[in-house]
């Protein structure tokens, strides 16, 4: 299923839908970031996910980290919630979302690097190399959210 995010833009189609999504920021020892290759659009992005029905907010973060990476992680902290409402996610099905995503921060307690059928390619990307990976000016701001070490987390 092929995803377009539209940003502040008068053609984007009108949401038809509200999802509830968690985000982790997971950090090796070395301090890189886990990124991956969205096979849905191309672009490069933090592993995350809807949340469940019987899902914890953290616990889904957990989870889409695990479908999506292979690894196991706990969670740290809080980057932020991100929630406005001139991001806007079209999926080829249809569908037309309006997210409310919380990013968290992770490390990593188990598990092995292994690509799912949501990405084409996983990796700890060094902090110098963030800028060269394409990427929707989004998820560009959750990094740099986390990478500002705020002293509270981002709420928007």
């Amino acid at each position: 299923m092929a995803r377009t995010e539209f940003y502040d833009d008068p053609a984007a189609p009108t949401p038809n839908s509200l999802v509830v999504a968690a985000a982790a920021v997971v950090t090796d020892d070395e301090g890189r970031i886990l990124l991956q290759r969205r096979t849905d659009s191309g672009m490069w992005a933090l592993p995350g996910g809807g949340m469940e029905m019987d899902d914890s907010l953290p616990g889904a973060a957990v989870r889409e980290v695990r479908e999506e990476t292979g690894l196991d992680v706990e969670i740290t902290g809080l980057v932020g919630t991100y929630t406005d409402p001139k991001h806007v996610i079209a999926y080829s099905d249809g569908e037309v979302r309006r997210q409310f995503a919380v990013v968290f921060t992770a490390r990593v307690v188990g598990g092995r690097l292994a690509i799912s059928d949501e990405s084409t390619e996983l990796r700890f990307v060094d902090l110098a190399d963030l800028n060269r990976l394409p990427m929707h000016h989004t998820q560009r701001l959750r990094l740099s959210h986390f990478l500002e070490k705020r002293p509270s987390p981002y709420l928007g």
